[in-house]
């Protein structure tokens, strides 16, 4: 493997710059930018600028919707683990796999690690879309897994408006994936193949398994608390109420950062698979 010394600086500062706007407009914390300077600057530095370019889109995206009608959903913070200020566990959590798609495609230029790179960022981006607009779906959500309502803000918890949301999500970084693609052959005087369309595809496949993969197991193996002080469920370990909760279902071990970790990787595995099948059928 051979570095580009000159990249790696400037994706780490580019990381930095946009870490601190982050933090500025409060969509990071303190912790949030360093994850945000790890995180870009391997993909950056590693993956080069289109790998960098469409992380950029996904927080830009996300960061968006996570303030967007903040007020009508202050009353559902309590069930998530977090507020909408991401801390270094979620950054690393959202853009790790991301990280070690790119850390894997310095050392071996293998061609399905962008298509699954495009994948799992389209599923954390698919899933922060399905959470910050599905909890504003004007009727109550149903859990995956049987199909039962439950209250908004119920990790498991699908709606239409969340499961066109995560559609919209996955298709908007496989558009910006697409667009970044485009620019690179065009700089490279070379014509659009139809690989880079089956990417859209890829995206929108590996959105939407990465988010329906992160409500199962929001619903059956995440950690689950439940508030006796407040008598409602949430992902807290501490309430907001500062009441310590108790487990009512789920794994310890897993929280919702490993959840969503697992989730890019599924979206990234099917974004590479979608792609891989069109190489195997075109032959």
């Amino acid at each position: 493997m051979i570095l580009n010394y000159p990249r790696l600086l400037g994706g780490l500062l580019l990381s930095a710059i946009i870490g601190w706007a982050g933090y500025r407009k409060e969509s990071l914390s303190r912790s949030g930018v360093l994850g945000a300077i790890i995180v870009g600057s391997l993909v950056f530095g590693l993956g080069g600028w289109t790998w960098g370019l469409l992380l950029i889109a996904f927080f830009v995206s996300s960061s968006f919707l996570s303030h967007y009608r903040q007020v009508d959903k202050e009353d559902l913070a309590e069930k998530f683990a977090k507020g909408h200020r991401r801390d270094l566990g979620q950054t690393l959590a959202n853009g790790g796999w991301g990280a070690v798609l790119a850390v894997f495609h310095a050392l071996t230029c293998h061609p399905l690690l962008w298509p699954a790179f495009v994948g799992a960022m389209a599923a954390v981006n698919a899933d922060t879309w399905a959470t910050e607009l599905g909890v504003l779906n004007p009727t109550s959500p149903r859990l995956i897994t049987n199909g039962r309502r439950v209250p908004a803000g119920t990790s498991g918890g699908v709606s239409t408006w969340g499961t066109l949301a995560a559609l919209g999500g996955g298709l908007f970084i496989g558009m910006v994936a697409l667009v970044l693609q485009w620019i690179s052959v065009l700089a490279q005087r070379q014509t659009l193949s139809r690989l880079e369309w089956w990417l859209v595809l890829g995206a929108i496949v590996g959105g939407l398994a990465g988010s329906f993969f992160d409500s199962w197991l929001g619903a059956t193996v995440q950690a689950i608390y439940y508030c006796d002080a407040c008598q409602k469920e949430t992902e807290r370990v501490i309430h907001h109420c500062d009441t310590q909760t108790r487990q009512i279902r789920g794994w310890r071990c897993l929280n919702n950062d490993g959840v969503n970790l697992l989730s890019s990787v599924v979206g990234g595995a099917t974004s590479a698979l979608v792609v891989w099948a069109w190489w195997a059928w075109r032959g």
